[in-house]
């Protein structure tokens, strides 16, 4: 690699850093105009192939949408679900930082139906954790995940608006998590989740329910996900 090609890599990235920075701390948001490639050549004075390509890569990665004659977009955010990744993850990327809410969380609930899935005895107590996802200052998901209050007591709010539960269960509970059987379908957003979510009741959502697997085969977390539909892409690749 020349020394032109390193300066020139070194600059385009840094262009992204900066649009990502400013989506992170909601100056831009889903929707928004982003410069064009003149202005962000002139802005970081670089040539206007280079700051072409630091928006090529971004449009790639799904940070931003270029629509032809209109320019540039901040692009909603869209998770891949092939893989399974906690949100935390997810969010990293692309780039971002993970930012929650925590609306509920409690460790006395009972139900027989959740409880089943978990292969606990009907009458366990389970621990619910209940987020509602955001994107810069976005909310764009509100995920429910129940687990067994008795295994997992003592979970703390801080640590999960800030982190990952899938990285606090195995700092804290030597706990790993390997895959997950999940089921997905449609459903509409009632009052409590539009108001949460910041969208008129009724909206279309995407509902993915997980029951998520430790890496000793054991069901730890069944989770149910309500995501603003159109803010998610599903990537499946096939094998014969």
């Amino acid at each position: 690699m020349t020394a032109n090609q390193s300066n020139g890599q070194h600059a385009y990235r840094r262009i992204q850093n900066v649009i990502r920075k400013r989506i992170e701390l909601g100056k831009l948001r889903p929707g928004d105009v982003v410069e064009s490639e003149r202005e962000l050549a002139r802005i970081h004075k670089v040539s206007l192939m280079t700051a072409r390509h630091a928006l090529a890569d971004l449009a790639r990665e799904g940070v931003v949408e270029r629509r032809h004659g209109a320019g540039t977009f901040v692009a909603p955010p869209k998770i891949h679900f092939n893989k399974l990744m906690s949100y935390t993850e997810q969010m990293a990327s692309r780039g971002l930082s993970a930012r929650s809410k925590i609306v509920r969380l409690s460790s006395s609930e009972s139900d027989t139906e959740i409880a089943a899935r978990l292969s606990l005895p009907s009458a366990s107590p389970l621990a619910v954790v209940q987020r509602v996802r955001l994107a810069g200052e976005e909310p764009f998901a509100l995920e429910t995940c129940y687990l067994s209050a008795d295994e997992f007591h003592g979970l703390a709010v801080p640590s999960l608006e800030r982190g990952s539960l899938f990285a606090t269960l195995e700092r804290d509970y030597d706990v790993t998590l390997a895959y997950a059987d999940e089921e997905i379908d449609a459903t509409d957003a009632d009052q409590r989740v539009s108001d949460l979510l910041s969208i008129p009741r009724g909206t279309p959502m995407l509902r993915i329910r997980q029951l998520i697997y430790s890496s000793k085969g054991t069901p730890t977390i069944y989770a149910v996900g309500l995501y603003r539909s159109g803010r998610h892409t599903l990537l499946i690749r096939r094998f014969r």
